[in-house]
């Protein structure tokens, strides 16, 4: 079995917890001089490896055991592309409305919006609400609108492993990603959707992988 290697920063989160436990996640930023955002997906892997035990309303202890080191290194393996399922795709042009409509009748959180063919952003619940709340025609006004553009989404590749994808996730709060491909335009770069993954994918994947 292939051993884990963790980066220098995993490697002072377990001696602080070793030292200090049980010890909170805000604690431990504090010690790092990081926000909690910031550590927040290398808790996550050093949970999920089974070298940190996380007790709700108590903190962080060592563990220190290799239990889950085979799901750990079947996820470095495993690619997105592999898990990726179709995306919810619609037009900037499109309507709140109709983009709302698309929302319920796909039962997603999160719909990725094109212009030209190329990813332009993603529209959430929350963006549906502010938008009805704000009291625009949402007959009217395109999903453009009211979508958070890029550069500010968060993608993943086709080639990416599962926990990059997970990280990123976790990282950036979010509850899919969409998956692109790069293509270069006259010395520009613009994305093709082919795919998202999301929590309910990579959840999928762990049952499946512990046989449940």
């Amino acid at each position: 079995m292939v051993t884990i290697e963790f980066s220098s920063r995993q490697k002072k989160i377990i001696q602080i917890v070793k030292e200090n436990e049980p010890i909170t996640s805000e604690q431990i930023a504090n010690v790092l001089n990081l926000t909690r955002a910031t550590l927040r997906p290398d808790l996550a892997i050093l949970t999920m490896a089974g070298i940190l035990d996380a007790r709700p309303k108590v903190g962080y202890f060592y563990a220190g055991k290799y239990q889950n080191e085979a799901i750990y290194n079947e996820l470095n393996k495993i690619k997105t592309g592999e898990i990726k399922s179709v995306p919810v795709v619609i037009d900037e042009k499109t309507s709140v409305y109709d983009a709302i409509v698309s929302m319920f009748l796909e039962d997603v959180g999160t719909i990725i919006v094109t212009s030209e063919g190329y990813l332009a952003g993603v529209v959430s619940r929350k963006d549906f609400l502010k938008s009805t709340i704000g009291g625009i025609d949402i007959h009217k006004v395109p999903v453009g609108i009211i979508m958070t553009r890029m550069p500010n989404i968060i993608t993943t590749y086709a080639d990416e492993t599962v926990l990059e994808a997970a990280k990123k996730i976790i990282e950036h709060e979010v509850d899919s990603l969409p998956v692109v491909e790069k293509e270069i335009r006259e010395d520009k770069e613009y994305f093709k959707v082919i795919g998202r993954v999301s929590k309910t994918n990579i959840t999928k994947l762990f049952i499946e992988m512990v046989g449940l």
